[in-house]
């Protein structure tokens, strides 16, 4: 599960825009690497544990890019209690996702999780105001219908955990909502790195409780050295996908790029297949293909909407795994 902001221009030339489309594919056949490394190391390392080896490795493969760039002269320290709220958001949906991965298969967790733009659709109408018609209501009842598809009978299998993916997409969804009431005023680097800068002490905290009181998913352990490797290749990858997402979105318009989200769904089959051997049963199939067509028809609704405005100069959006 992949989450990452980017400022957008208006316009793009053809050749940029074939440069787009190639970087959100690769940004999406990667990004369930983040979701295997993640399991891999549910072995040994709890949620938490493994959230918090994210925040640290994200930040450390950032780092030269927020030095390069200087977008550390950018930060907004008066922000920063809205960038702390941002972070434990966002941590609290990355502890759910990992928990449902250590029990659930990765395919159907990142499937449960497209209902993300759904969600999003519902809160930007109620909070940001933002005009939403009723076939866009209809197409995310629609895919929350494929969301119980998948996950009733993964909640026959592991009961309440299969419901996390949803409490993940509902934290992302708030998230994207305070990222685009931030985005004009800073710097997307410095936004993200600003984020684990956040996400590690908040996880620090997190950890200590599960020191104290024993909680499972809260507990700190020390890793060996392939639990390490496996934590590192989450935060490498996150940071990674998340670049390269960055720049697809900066180099083709978001209605373009958009829609190979759902690439990532076809890539965490692939790569749950060949590495755990799980692939999902035709059930699955029917309602991972319900949240992908209600998803995609949503973007195009969005789409249309906004060829009928006028052209502003900058646009934010969030992509997800």
């Amino acid at each position: 599960m992949n989450s990452s902001t980017a400022r957008l221009t208006p316009a793009s030339s053809p050749p940029a825009v074939m440069t787009g489309l190639g970087l959100m594919i690769v940004a999406m056949l990667l990004a369930p690497l983040i979701d295997i490394f993640s399991k891999l190391a549910t072995d040994t390392a709890s949620p938490t544990l493994i959230t918090a080896a994210r925040f640290m490795f994200q930040a450390l493969c950032m780092l030269p890019i927020v030095l390069r760039n200087r977008s550390w002269l950018k930060f907004s320290w008066r922000l920063s209690f809205y960038h702390a709220i941002r972070a434990a958001v966002i941590t609290l949906s990355m502890v759910c996702f990992v928990a449902t991965l250590a029990v659930m298969e990765v395919a159907d967790a990142v499937a449960i999780f497209f209902v993300e733009p759904i969600i999003l659709t519902v809160l930007s109408s109620i909070f940001l105001k933002e005009t939403i018609g009723w076939r866009r209501y209809t197409a995310c009842a629609v895919g929350f219908a494929g969301a119980l598809i998948v996950v009733r009978p993964s909640f026959q299998e592991i009961g309440w955990v299969a419901l996390l993916p949803i409490v993940t997409a509902f934290c992302v969804a708030i998230f994207a909502l305070m990222t685009r009431a931030l985005a004009h005023r800073e710097d997307p680097w410095s936004m993200q790195f600003q984020m684990a800068l956040w996400g590690m002490p908040i996880c620090a905290i997190l950890l200590l409780v599960g020191h104290l009181t024993g909680i499972g998913f809260l507990l700190p352990s020390v890793p060996d050295g392939l639990t390490f490797t496996w934590l590192a290749g989450v935060g490498v990858f996150a940071a990674l996908s998340g670049i390269l997402a960055v720049y697809a979105y900066r180099a083709a318009p978001a209605s373009v790029v958009a829609p190979l989200q759902y690439f990532e769904i076809v890539s965490a089959t692939l790569f749950g297949w060949l590495v755990f051997g799980d692939f999902p049963d035709p059930v699955k199939w029917l309602g991972i293909s319900i949240i992908i067509g209600s998803g995609l028809f949503i973007i195009w609704r969005e789409r249309r909407v906004a060829s009928q405005k006028p052209v502003t100069s900058s646009a934010e959006t969030s992509v997800t795994p």
